[in-house]
């Protein structure tokens, strides 16, 4: 037992075993036929995809190695050193170690039902043969396989056992002395092949957790690009919405202004086709600043005209004037910088609300805009005082879109017919608020 070979699966053990769910071989692109490695990594591979072809040449190894051992005089040479060819096995044990050697076929199947056998087998060679063939080979490989394949407590608890039993059993059955070096060499095998199953084991959780750990890194990656792509067409979207339906009822309105007094007072449509002119020129000056976003960093003609925002409020609330609708204005922030996204947001969310206005509260409303910063809040506020008619969120992505922009700054909206007719919208935004794209 002294001459016996280590336990290999180190081939297995390298390429990862053939565990469930690894990748397939095929789908692995191969460097040119014209390397060295190229054959190797071919047969590394197909024995990935094929481990029952290993584990019967596994076997057939181990039977090698146990009957060349079998036919070893270890102290029948000169000077009382082996000598190959000095003794023959009999027929049991050769019969035994086909049986051992068979039984490592199916080790991936079941691990601690080979090692039963295998050691059971191991037993009766100690038992019946004197001086017995190294049929502790089969176990040995088999306790490697226990090590490589549960969790280190049963490694240990198994481990442990299998050598206390079988070295017990060498020293007991032989003639040789206990402390003999065959004896001892059983201690030491069965005792290498739990560690080194144990230190794969350890090796495959270690190469497992760093590919769980990437290929969660690169999903966290790809789910926060798509995140920031959905967040940046939304509020694309948001802002087209909010230019387009904003200018466009403007030149609608003024249009329908000027087809109705063209014949009778033509200088009153001449003012109101300016006007259509002016809002037409506006969407397109806001739409070529948005669509320009989309634009990257070194393409040409690249917008340089900031974001609206408080600072321009007054000239947003002449083309409302402009197109029939009285509006007030009462502002406590004057001088007041805000962050730009904040600055934005209370822009946007007036001009939706003014163009609701315009849109659903008749001809004869009137509205009142406030805009008051009360501590580290800006309150936006916009009444007006039209035909009751029912509104909903599902009637369009006005209301939505408001909602969303106050959402993203972490501030409040509330949108609701107010008692006795009219319509009101407050938004509460926080001075210092973070977009949920800050991180």
């Amino acid at each position: 037992m002294g001459t016996a070979p280590a336990p290999a699966d180190g081939l297995a053990a390298g390429l990862g075993g053939a565990r469930a769910g690894g990748v397939p071989c095929h789908a692995v692109p191969f460097p040119p036929v014209t390397t060295l490695g190229t054959p190797l990594a071919r047969g590394r591979c197909w024995l990935r995809e094929h481990p029952l072809a290993f584990d019967g040449a596994l076997a057939l190894a181990v039977l090698v190695c146990m009957v060349a051992g079998s036919f070893v005089d270890r102290h029948g040479g000169p000077h009382g050193g082996p000598d190959f060819g000095g003794r023959t096995p009999g027929v049991s044990s050769v019969l035994l170690m086909l049986i051992g050697a068979a039984a490592l076929v199916p080790r991936r199947r079941n691990p601690l039902g080979v090692l039963l056998f295998t050691g059971a087998v191991t037993l009766v060679e100690h038992i019946a043969e004197d001086p017995p063939a190294p049929v502790a080979m089969s176990a040995v490989v088999a306790l490697y396989t226990v090590a490589s394949r549960t969790d280190r407590p049963t490694t240990w608890r198994v481990g442990l056992l299998t050598m206390t039993v079988l070295t017990g059993a060498a020293m007991l059955s032989g003639s040789a002395p206990w402390y003999s070096q065959e004896n001892l060499g059983v201690f030491a095998w069965t005792g290498m092949a739990a560690a080194a199953g144990d230190a794969v084991r350890s090796r495959r959780a270690f190469v497992d957790a760093i590919r769980e750990r990437a290929e969660r890194a690169e999903r966290t990656r790809e789910e926060e690009a798509r995140r920031r792509v959905a967040e940046e067409r939304l509020r694309i979207a948001r802002d087209l919405h909010d230019v387009v339906a904003h200018h466009i009822a403007l030149v609608n309105v003024q249009a329908g202004v000027a087809a109705h007094v063209m014949d009778k007072r033509p200088d009153q449509a001449k003012e109101a086709l300016a006007h259509v002119r002016e809002a037409s020129r506006s969407a397109l000056n806001e739409l070529r600043a948005t669509v320009g976003l989309l634009r990257q960093s070194g393409d040409p003609e690249a917008p340089t005209e900031p974001a609206p925002g408080l600072a321009v409020l007054d000239a947003l609330l002449d083309t409302f004037r402009h197109a029939g609708l009285p509006v007030e204005l009462a502002r406590t922030d004057q001088g007041t910088p805000l962050p730009a996204a904040v600055d934005l947001a209370a822009y946007r969310i007036i001009q939706e609300a003014l163009t609701n206005v315009r849109k659903h509260a008749g001809p004869d409303a009137k509205a009142e805009v406030s805009v008051v910063r009360v501590g580290r809040t800006v309150e936006v506020t916009v009444l007006d005082n039209g035909v009751p008619t029912p509104q909903s969120d599902s009637g369009g992505h006005g209301l939505i879109g408001m909602r969303e922009r106050v959402a993203a700054l972490g501030g409040t909206l509330t949108a609701a017919p107010r008692y006795g007719g009219g319509f009101r919208v407050q938004a509460i935004l926080p001075v210092n608020a973070r977009t949920e794209g800050d991180t």
